[in-house]
């Protein structure tokens, strides 16, 4: 197919989760059809579109990895291509000078009760439009709507869907500066970028009837369209700041890898057809396929997207993981080897959503804990411990052998001879070397952190527990 797809962002702030996600499928559509993936800027609105929002927008397209194919093209240095097809529109008729002023249209609304636009100046004869243009009175330049029919089109997910030519008025497609209005500057770019697929969100659907008409008055072919779901909050209503974070950089510093952010994302509105759901991006792009694309809005389900990003930490090598958390956390493990480092991410990785969220718990394996966890304390540390902890701390002080399954085996002959519990000893010994009662494996930890530092702590709890 070789279509030619485009992801359009307005630089008006960071790259958000619902323009990730229409990127994302138009990158999939394109990777999976052998197609071009292209990136335009809409930055017409000078007065709230700047360049650090596009260079943050480009920095978070690279970090997710959604590389693009062609240079970026900027609708701001596009002047010259939307004059010249406004020109070849009025030239055509199939456009017209509107001289009707804001108090003339609000008289008519007043009068009749409806907001369509009441075709003042659509047959005006040229006697009337030149005295106009001769006073250098303002205008405005409406498309010349089909007044009977309607216009139809096959969209992707959502199947036909037909508009009345009733219910389109002769809309504006410049205003009375000159400068073009979104429905003609989206159809004159996606022309002249060659864009065969336009995917975007559904709330889209409303200009496309009228693009559609543009495309027909220019002669142009109109290209295919797709109108992704919504993606809503867990209130059910379109994601928004009030939900939390909603910008792909906040989860970058948040230590969320790429690879899941696109995996969960992926899932917002599309099923693979198959019940596994953690997949690698080139396992995304074979099983991608428009048609199974959902209608209904997708819900951000923020407990789903950690537990895919906590399956995808699992996986990944510890020198990878290792080198994203020395990019988040410059100073994490300088004190320590790399295979010490790499001891501590081989334990903690599968306990992690996020490298913020690993380096967050991991402090205990570089330091020794200064205080404890008090609903641990009073729950694991009773008035007999100390004399238990201390009896604990003679054994592995003799003992030679230092490694997690002769700890394991010492620990366990210990407990048998002495009747005692699993939880009555392991807690507070675990809360002497960890300050916490929750974690990985405590042989592998103390094997990890070495015996001197596993007694060092022990003594330390005692001294001060």
């Amino acid at each position: 197919m070789n279509p030619r797809v485009r992801f359009a962002p307005s630089p008006t702030g960071q790259l958000h989760i619902g323009g990730a996600r229409t990127a994302l499928f138009n990158y999939l559509f394109a990777r999976k059809n052998n197609g071009q993936f292209l990136i335009r800027i809409e930055d017409t609105d000078l007065e709230r579109s700047k360049q650090e929002f596009t260079d943050q927008i480009c920095e978070s397209m690279t970090w997710l990895g959604l590389t693009w194919d062609e240079d970026l093209v900027y609708q701001s240095r596009r002047t010259d291509s939307y004059k010249e097809t406004i020109h070849l529109l009025l030239q055509s008729g199939n456009v017209y000078r509107c001289f009707a002023t804001k108090e003339a249209l609000d008289k008519k609304r007043e009068e009749t009760g409806s907001y369509s636009y009441p075709g003042i100046w659509r047959d005006r004869n040229q006697t009337d439009i030149d005295t106009e243009l001769e006073k250098g009175s303002p205008f405005t330049i409406r498309l010349n709507t089909p007044e009977e029919g309607g216009t139809s089109f096959n969209d992707m997910i959502h199947g036909d869907i037909s508009v009345a030519h009733s219910e389109i008025d002769d809309f504006i497609i410049a205003r009375s500066d000159g400068s073009p209005v979104y429905n003609l500057t989206n159809v004159v770019d996606d022309h002249d970028m060659g864009i065969t697929h336009v995917i975007r969100g559904e709330d889209h659907i409303s200009n496309t009837p009228k693009q559609i008409l543009l495309y027909q008055a220019l002669n142009w072919d109109v290209p295919t369209f797709a109108h992704l779901p919504m993606i809503l909050g867990h209130d059910k209503k379109r994601l928004s700041k009030r939900h939390g974070a909603t910008g792909v950089q906040s989860y970058r510093d948040e230590g969320y890898q790429p690879e899941a952010l696109l995996n969960y994302l992926s899932l917002l509105g599309w099923n693979p057809g198959t019940e596994e759901e953690v997949m690698s991006i080139s396992e995304i792009i074979k099983k991608f396929d428009l048609s199974k694309v959902h209608k209904k809005g997708a819900v951000f389900d923020e407990k789903k997207l950690n537990w895919i990003s906590g399956l995808h930490l699992a996986l990944q090598p510890n020198k990878d993981i290792l080198s994203g958390i020395r990019k988040i956390s410059v100073g994490w493990g300088t004190t320590k080897s790399n295979d010490f480092c790499n001891g501590v991410i081989d334990l903690m990785k599968s306990r992690s959503k996020s490298l913020v969220e690993l380096v967050d718990q991991s402090d205990y394996y570089f330091n020794d804990p200064i205080e404890f966890d008090e609903k641990a304390l009073r729950k694991s540390w009773k008035e007999d411990t100390p004399n238990m902890v201390g009896s604990i701390k003679q054994v592995l002080d003799s003992l030679e052998d230092w490694n997690s399954d002769t700890l394991q085996e010492t620990m366990k002959s210990f407990m048998e001879e002495n009747d005692f519990g699993f939880g009555k000893v392991m807690k507070p010994v675990r809360l002497a070397l960890c300050g916490t009662i929750n974690g990985p494996s405590l042989f592998s930890i103390m094997e990890l952190i070495g015996k001197d530092a596993s007694i060092r702590r022990i003594k330390h709890a005692l001294d001060h527990l």
